[in-house]
């Protein structure tokens, strides 16, 4: 190995021109994947984080209402339109016991009970509809961080305060300490304290969202003691579906997940890891034919001394390992100077770029890029490997 090391770097010093070509070819190929990668990786995850920072993973809820109407009798041809029912407003039955079921299913992280529906916001003379939910704080904030939202005053919700969203506080005049009236569906209303104001960065819920207590919106909804639905965040957000079909099954409720709710998102998102991955294979593929190349151009120079090595006792194992060895270097410091370029053109991006996200660099990607580019390096010098130590002693010792 180490007589084949030393050849090897001869051979790279000698033909230092065609050596710093192949390394500069073989780092800008790393850095494009590095800095690929990344960009891809740190859009989708600020794209799912955006996506998932304002609703939960799963969201189970009653069963839609179907039409009454009776099968026909067999051997009939049911002839009969028959209209859709209209979805009413309806608590979960037996909320409390599914809650239990649900928070010791595999794969759930957090479940959070939830009564939701229209309403009418009134201070003076103005007033907004709005779409109420009422939260129990502790359970809520586990599967979204609404806490983290809160720009003025406090996430405080109760008997009596309410946190309503920045943009319906600008409209109706709210700051934190004053008063609104809310009507619910059920004709009751009630005056809350404005205890904090929110902000999720959407600008429909921002205008519509007032989070109360439970009761209070039960009060206000016409559902004592009921909850519309029950929210769940999972450990593994692409497990999201398995998950929401199992619940559905166990339980006979209404379960959707994000990755059913927003699935053009998630097509989008797959669209963007497959075109990822092919810049990424053409860019190897690219960087494997540079170093064949290069070395099967090598080898046709030095035909002479291949051959006086193996007329000195050099084994064909050994002429391999020699071009073997330059592949291995050649991939290797190409990709180290690639992948630390990459990460440069990453900061850049994060220190000068538009900033709308930003963009980690695992220390896994540069590792793997590194040692994809080698394996790349030795793979492409397999066959330029394989023609010079099949070449003859003979032939190559009189090669002109």
């Amino acid at each position: 190995m180490g007589l084949s090391w030393r050849i090897a770097l001869h051979f790279l010093r000698d033909g230092k021109s065609q050596t710093l070509l192949i390394i500069g070819g073989v780092a800008v190929g790393a850095a494009v994947i590095v800095f690929i990668t990344a960009l891809v990786d740190g859009l989708q995850g600020n794209i799912v984080q955006r996506t998932l920072g304002t609703q939960a993973h799963i969201v189970v809820s009653a069963p839609d209402l179907v039409p009454l109407a009776p099968p026909p009798p067999p051997g009939t041809v049911d002839l009969r339109s028959t209209d859709a029912r209209p979805q009413r407003l309806r608590s979960i039955n037996n909320w409390p016991g599914v809650l239990r079921v649900l928070q010791q299913l595999g794969g759930v992280a957090a479940v959070s009970p939830l009564v939701s529906g229209p309403a009418f916001a009134q201070r003076g003379t103005a007033v907004r509809a709005i779409a109420v939910l009422g939260i129990e704080p502790r359970r809520y904030v586990q599967v979204i961080p609404l806490d983290r939202d809160i720009v003025r005053g406090r996430l405080a919700v109760g008997a009596s305060q309410i946190v309503v969203g920045n943009r319906l506080a600008q409209d109706l005049g709210l700051r934190v300490g004053d008063k609104l009236r809310v009507q619910g569906a059920s004709g009751g209303s009630q005056v809350f304290d404005v205890a904090g104001i929110f902000s999720m960065g959407v600008r429909d819920l921002d205008e519509r969202y007032v989070y109360m207590g439970l009761k209070p919106a039960q009060s206000l909804l016409g559902l004592p003691g009921g909850a519309t639905e029950i929210d769940l965040t999972v450990r593994d957000i692409f497990d999201a579906q398995h998950i929401s079909t199992r619940i559905a099954a166990l339980t006979g409720l209404k379960s959707e997940s994000w990755m059913s709710t927003n699935a053009q998102l998630l097509n989008a998102l797959r669209s963007q890891s497959l075109s990822s991955a092919l810049i990424r294979f053409f860019v190897g593929l690219s960087v494997a034919f540079g170093i064949a190349s290069v070395l099967a151009v090598s080898v046709v120079q030095r035909t002479r001394e291949i051959g006086i090595l193996r007329a000195m006792g050099a084994t064909r194992a050994r002429i391999l390992a020699v071009f073997l060895y330059e592949g291995a270097a050649v991939g290797f410091a190409g990709s180290a100077l690639g992948a630390a370029a990459g990460s440069a053109m990453v900061w850049a991006f994060n220190t000068y770029g538009p900033g709308l996200f930003y963009v980690p660099v695992p220390p896994g990607l540069v590792f793997a890029a590194v040692a994809l580019a080698t394996l790349v390096g030795v793979a492409a010098a397999a066959l330029p490997a394989l023609r010079a130590a099949r070449l003859d002693p003979v032939v190559a010792i009189r090669y002109v």
